[in-house]
């Protein structure tokens, strides 16, 4: 697998992932994205800005997609972070393609989020996490992650999650 930035030729693909993933979760109750988001509009500008990440199979099939950047939703102010000094790291819209789910490549995807936020000096990264998704909230919590606080956003309630990113983690 490969791991590299999204481009804009990605665009068909990444689209085609949140559609069928959209439509895995709705089948198993987890609404937490529709038509409305994350639109193309929403994933065209994190390729703009090199945000978004994808991984890739030996067949040139992108499997999945992680957006990484430094953006808290106001929504974040209210959270009682540990790490307040120095820059975040902020995890949205990691996204598996349904057929590729549990082949570990989500967490793969984090790991390499933690390896850029130790590389360029991030303090802790943080996501949130649709409440519903207890698969997504376990992997976070196994991967170290720790829950901090609640938002409410347009689909409902989400934890807010936090990892420190220090030396020892690069073991």
């Amino acid at each position: 697998m490969i791991i590299r930035v999204g481009e804009y030729r990605d665009i068909v693909a990444i689209m085609d992932i949140f559609k069928k993933a959209i439509a895995d979760m709705d089948a198993k109750g987890i609404n937490q994205w529709d038509d409305i988001y994350p639109s193309e509009d929403v994933l065209l500008n994190d390729i703009s800005q090199n945000n978004i990440i994808v991984s890739v199979n030996a067949m040139n099939t992108i499997q999945g997609v992680i957006v990484l950047d430094e953006h808290q939703d106001i929504a974040y102010e209210d959270i009682k972070w540990k790490y307040n000094l120095g820059k975040q790291l902020i995890i949205h819209r990691l996204c598996i393609h349904p057929n590729f789910q549990g082949e570990g490549i989500a967490r793969m995807l984090i790991k390499y989020a933690e390896c850029i936020g130790i590389e360029q000096k991030y303090k802790s990264i943080r996501l949130d996490a649709f409440i519903p998704n207890i698969r997504a909230c376990r992997m976070y919590e196994q991967l170290g992650y720790h829950k901090r606080g609640i938002v409410t956003f347009r689909k409902g309630a989400f934890y807010c999650y936090e990892k420190g990113l220090f030396k020892e983690l690069r073991r």
